[in-house]
């Protein structure tokens, strides 16, 4: 019998030497013995999905606060649903495919009750106190509030996890996280997967809940061409069949493009190596993200998303929900900071160093949408 093929040797023999290779790791924080049969990433992805804040995400919102129903999207649907378009991608990129997954499972880890909502609501709360914003309270999340480890605060992720958050918040750097170099090509994968699953996925949560129809879609050139795939494949279809083809088109067209695109840049660059990849840089001295879309799926996408801004995001439907939970969060802020006794032991506790308001705002962070609602009618 042929002995088992270790993780060293499958990367070894799968991954592109563009790749970030889990034995080339910079290590964590707190070091800790190897693993017999797990890769770094490989422990890295059950930390995250083991955390509480991951589990969280099942009942907080993606866009649509307070609308009943189980059809649309969640925050962890929607986090399962950029995995899954992030591992195709960086399948087609002989990426890290624990890379690309873990961070794609991490990516919204930060996100408070009601979405977006909840967000800038915080972000308001909190702006003499440097703001909020859910990549920053990732980070939070992974190197001090989850503990779940007798030896250390957080999560203690690896180095690259931490760096891949990092670089998400914009403006904000975390110090020593390389914010000066390119991400890593599995970093820049997950952020194009996550804009691919939101466009289209919000889309079809729209349609459902009557807020657009399928019709004023396909006025944008981006759908109108996955329309016209789907019935030269298919031949005329109708109804829900027609609108299901139609994000299935788009997913794909997008996921497609993207690989063909990335894969031509990397040749064209010369990218060999971890090392090539964060020294690009774009005529302006920035770093230079090569995980890219043409320029025709890239303006389409500008269109949809503007579209989804002005007749979804900012309609009077949704915003008028949107107020409404945004006064209750308020509310409930105010009251924790008045009554600061009845938060959890650990963030009182931490009340004292990191102060009692941002305390107040990890707390609430941490709520679902449910007990967001379940709390404001008890203490309000």
């Amino acid at each position: 019998m042929s002995p088992p093929v270790t993780w060293q040797t499958r990367e070894s023999l799968l991954l592109a030497p563009y790749a970030m290779h889990a034995a080339d790791s910079a290590g964590r924080v707190h070091p800790e013995p190897p693993h017999p049969i797990r890769s770094p990433y490989q422990r890295d992805h059950d930390r995250i999905v083991h955390s509480s804040a991951f589990r969280r995400l099942a009942h907080k919102t993606q866009v649509f606060t307070g609308y009943l129903g189980d059809y649309h999207r969640s925050r962890l649907t929607h986090t399962l649903e950029v995995t899954g378009i992030a591992r195709t991608l960086g399948r087609g990129l002989a990426l890290n495919e624990d890379l690309v997954e873990t961070l794609a499972l991490a990516h919204d880890i930060g996100h408070p009750p009601l979405g977006h909502a909840g967000e800038d609501t915080l972000d308001e709360l909190l702006a003499a106190e440097g703001g909020f914003n859910h990549n920053a309270q990732a980070l939070r999340i992974m190197e001090l509030l989850e503990n779940r480890y007798p030896d250390f605060p957080g999560l203690n992720l690896s180095r690259e996890i931490l760096e891949a958050q990092a670089a998400r918040v914009k403006g904000r750097p975390a110090a020593g996280l390389r914010p000066t170099t390119a991400p890593l090509l599995e970093t820049q994968v997950v952020d194009a997967a996550d804009s691919i699953a939101y466009d289209t996925h919000d889309a079809d949560d729209a349609i459902e809940l009557g807020l657009v129809t399928l019709e004023e879609l396909l006025d944008l050139p981006l759908v109108a061409a996955a329309a016209t795939r789907v019935t030269d494949r298919y031949g005329p279809l109708d109804g829900i069949d027609r609108r299901r083809a139609v994000i299935h088109e788009l997913v794909d067209m997008q996921a497609v493009d993207l690989i063909a695109e990335s894969q031509t840049a990397i040749t064209r660059l010369g990218i060999d190596s971890v090392a090539s990849v964060r020294s690009q840089r774009t005529d302006t001295g920035h770093p230079l993200r090569i995980v890219a879309h043409s320029s025709g799926i890239a303006v389409g996408k500008k269109d949809l998303e503007a579209f989804l801004f002005r007749k979804v995001y900012r309609s009077e439907r949704v915003m008028t929900v949107r107020l409404a939970a945004q006064e209750k969060l308020s509310r409930l802020f105010q009251w924790y900071c008045d009554h600061p006794d009845s938060m959890a032991p650990s963030y009182r506790e931490r009340s004292a160093s990191v102060g009692l308001r941002r305390s107040v705002a990890d707390y609430l962070a941490g709520m679902t949408d449910r007990y967001l609602e379940w709390d404001h009618d008890q203490r309000v």
